[in-house]
């Protein structure tokens, strides 16, 4: 793995490479744990070990990424992101290759990084910031065609009209140390590749006592096939898809001509990335991009929110999210979650994600969840419940007056928010 910082200079910054070898040196050592391995080979440059992977993940490379660039450049506006990026080249090959791409001077890595390749041994080459994970070709051949050769074969004379000398018409050969005198016909272009499905989709908000949606909440394609990971890295990485394409959703010209019922737009935060500096700066870069006009609209749902959360902590969170979103809903697993010992300015939802379980232990926890109905009135704070995939979870929501829900058993995962409408001729899955 190879570190490239643009501006670092420009910042003033004293032994900025050393800098950057000891930040990365020291995620490395709290992330890249036993049985994996790791060891620097060159200034930035890293060679990394995992017996256990076929290959390396980009997501948790470019989790660097954006770790070193909040590191670097703390506080830096958006606009001024060409001054201050970090780009990190991954290559994936053998012993030998990897050691020659750890030595490769700036002008290859530039070559690499533009799509050119190289001169050295082939491997898998990954370019990574902040924004974007890319491969490029690691061979020069694979990148671009010598532009010498493609004038020679576009000037030489077809040859096979060409009678032999001396011959009755018989079509001559042309001789093997020399190119060929047409060149190859050239194979029908690919048919373009449909484009993979979207890494993110909107679940509709639905609201039981008027049968209608009243907003949409953002979620990941992968936790349809997958549980959800657990290691801060990764979560910071989904949150940052999820903000990516909200803001994407947000600028669509459909979207725009119907903004004034958009309803409540939820996108989502770890908690304990939001107390994390570097994770709020990423965060907050993503945030900036965020339309003003849209803060009325947009809620911030916080989840792994634990138990007895800190008040501290909940009261930096709220500061840090309430300047860019209307609502704060902490998303909670323990249906006894001991509202009464919150503030009731903290929060302005509190939603119950269902434990992963039987039909009878999930209609039960929205059964203890409901029974502090008083309690959460009492502080002005609203329930809602996540994640129902079954007819009977919604009816026992119904049954105990809970007034917001969401999950499979309600809507699909839309394209696109569906917005404040009623639920009649929207994809409802069960009445």
């Amino acid at each position: 793995m190879r570190i490239l910082v643009a501006g670092l200079a420009e910042a003033g910054r004293g032994a900025p490479a050393a800098q950057v070898q000891a930040a990365a040196d020291l995620y490395l050592k709290h992330r890249w744990k036993a049985p994996r391995r790791y060891g620097a080979v060159a200034p930035l440059a890293f060679v990394l070990a995992d017996s256990k992977a076929d290959s390396l993940d980009p997501v948790e490379m470019q989790t660097l990424a954006v770790e070193l660039e909040a590191g670097l450049f703390p506080g830096r506006p958006n606009s001024e992101r060409g001054a201050g990026q970090v780009c990190l080249l991954t290559f994936e090959g053998d012993e030998a290759a990897v050691l020659r791409f750890a030595s490769l001077s700036q002008a290859s890595l530039a070559s690499l990084i533009a799509g050119r390749g190289y001169a050295g041994p082939p491997g898998h080459v990954q370019v990574i910031t902040a924004d974007e994970i890319r491969a490029v070709p690691s061979a020069a051949s694979e990148a671009v065609i010598d532009e010498t050769l493609q004038a020679a074969l576009r000037l030489t004379t077809p040859a096979q009209d060409a009678p032999v000398a001396g011959g009755s018409g018989a079509t001559a050969r042309p001789a093997p140390s020399t190119f060929a005198t047409k060149p190859a016909a050239r194979a029908a272009p690919e048919k373009p590749k449909a484009p993979p499905p979207p890494a993110t989709g909107w679940w509709g908000l639905y609201h039981p006592p008027s049968e209608s949606f009243v907003g949409a909440v953002i979620g990941l394609r992968a936790d349809l096939s997958a549980p959800r990971p657990t290691e801060d890295a990764a979560l910071l990485t989904r949150d940052l898809t999820s903000l990516n394409d909200a803001q994407a959703a947000f600028a669509h010209p459909s979207f725009q001509k119907g903004a004034g019922d958009t309803g409540m737009l939820f996108v989502p935060f770890s908690f304990w990335n939001l107390t994390n500096p570097a994770s709020q700066e990423a965060y907050k870069r993503r945030l900036s991009r965020y339309p003003l006009d849209m803060q009325t609209r947009l809620g911030a749902s916080v989840y792994d929110t634990p138990r007895e959360p800190s008040l501290g902590l909940l009261g930096q969170i709220r500061a840090f999210l309430q300047p860019h979103f209307a609502f704060i809903d902490l998303n909670i697993t323990e249906p006894n979650f001991p509202v009464g010992t919150l503030p009731g300015d903290l929060a302005t939802s509190i939603t119950l994600s269902l434990p992963e379980d039987d039909l009878r232990a999930r209609v039960e926890a929205i059964g203890q969840f409901a029974a502090a109905q008083g309690a959460y009135r009492a502080k002005g704070v609203r329930q809602g419940v996540a994640g129902l995939r079954d007819p009977r979870e919604l009816e026992a929501c119904r049954a105990a007056g809970l007034r917001f829900v969401s999950g499979p058993a309600i809507s699909e995962l839309m394209a696109s928010p569906i917005g404040a409408a009623p639920a009649q001729g929207l994809p409802l899955k069960v009445a």
